[in-house]
């Protein structure tokens, strides 16, 4: 295995470091149901599943007897 010939220093660590950061995710608003979303990713709303602007899945519903 490979093993460094010298240690880096503390600054060289960091600036190879620096692109890494931490961002907010992309917030979408459903066209046809108006909620808020994140982007490329199907959401619940009211018992159903929408992805782009569509219903894909209605889930079932507990009957109470």
């Amino acid at each position: 295995m490979a093993h460094p010939k010298r240690r880096n220093s503390s600054t060289r660590r960091d600036k190879r470091r620096t692109h890494y950061k931490a961002s907010a995710s992309t917030i979408a608003i459903c066209p046809t149901t108006g909620e808020p979303h994140l982007w490329h990713r199907a959401h619940l709303v009211d018992g159903n599943l929408y992805y782009r602007g569509r219903m894909v899945m209605e889930l079932k519903k507990d009957i109470e007897e």
